[in-house]
């Protein structure tokens, strides 16, 4: 259960403005209004302390909860806005359409990308194919990753490296999401902020999609569930 400790609002106050902002397109002050409209005076500062308090742990409670993709992914990054500097939220999905994991970076290079499978490898059972763009950094992480493989006597799990951009389209078309939500936010001020902002607005787009598996069951309900 996430602890509300200190927090001097309802739980369902806070909750209802997180996954507003990670749902919809809003910013932090349009938010305010929306809040003060229903009756509740919270000024955008505490909003943003809520957001980046309370969406890593509800994204983690989703991560334990949410169904297994399939072995098949697709690999990508998406270039987002910190302060002055581009970074990168480096995301996958399996060919079905299901979020398998994302890492915001400040860095793309072999590191960066090594990381990204490491966590998203972690997060999930090891997959059989992985299809990316033509990007040398994400073919040497991967590779990276089968070394490692063979170095621990797993070779039979090698995974299948496929650099093709048109199979790529479905991931590419899954980051209109996330820009979508991003861009009324004029941009990140902090990188852990962001960081933070990013796990609520993947986990939003989760259940979106039904990971859950919460049929009929309202977004919001099933966002509030997972805080416990």
């Amino acid at each position: 259960m996430i602890s509300f400790k200190g927090n001097h609002s309802p739980k369902d106050v806070t909750l209802f403005a997180v996954f507003f902002y990670v749902r919809y397109s809003v910013s932090y002050r349009d938010l305010e209004e929306i809040m003060q409209e229903r009756g509740v005076d919270v000024d955008h500062a505490t909003l943003n302390r809520w957001g980046v308090r309370y969406s890593p742990a509800i994204a983690a409670k989703a991560e334990a909860r949410k169904r297994p993709v399939c072995s098949s992914w697709r690999m990508d990054e998406a270039y987002l806005k910190v302060w002055d500097k581009w970074v990168y939220l480096y995301r996958a999905i399996d060919k079905y359409g299901d979020t398998v994991d994302c890492m915001l970076s400040e860095v793309r290079d072999e590191a960066a990308a090594t990381a990204f499978f490491e966590k998203a490898i972690g997060t999930n059972a090891l997959p059989e194919k992985v299809v990316m763009d033509k990007s040398g950094a994400n073919l040497a992480g991967l590779t990276n990753v089968n070394i490692y493989l063979l170095l621990t006597g797993c070779w039979c799990s090698f995974i299948d490296m496929v650099q093709v951009k048109y199979l790529n389209n479905i991931v590419e078309q899954d980051h209109r999401f996330v820009k979508k939500l991003t861009r009324p936010m004029m941009g990140f001020k902090a990188f852990h902020s962001a960081s933070a902002t990013l796990d609520g607005i993947e986990t939003a787009h989760m259940i979106r999609k039904g990971r859950l598996n919460q049929a009929g069951v309202l977004a919001y309900r099933q966002f509030m569930a997972l805080a416990g």
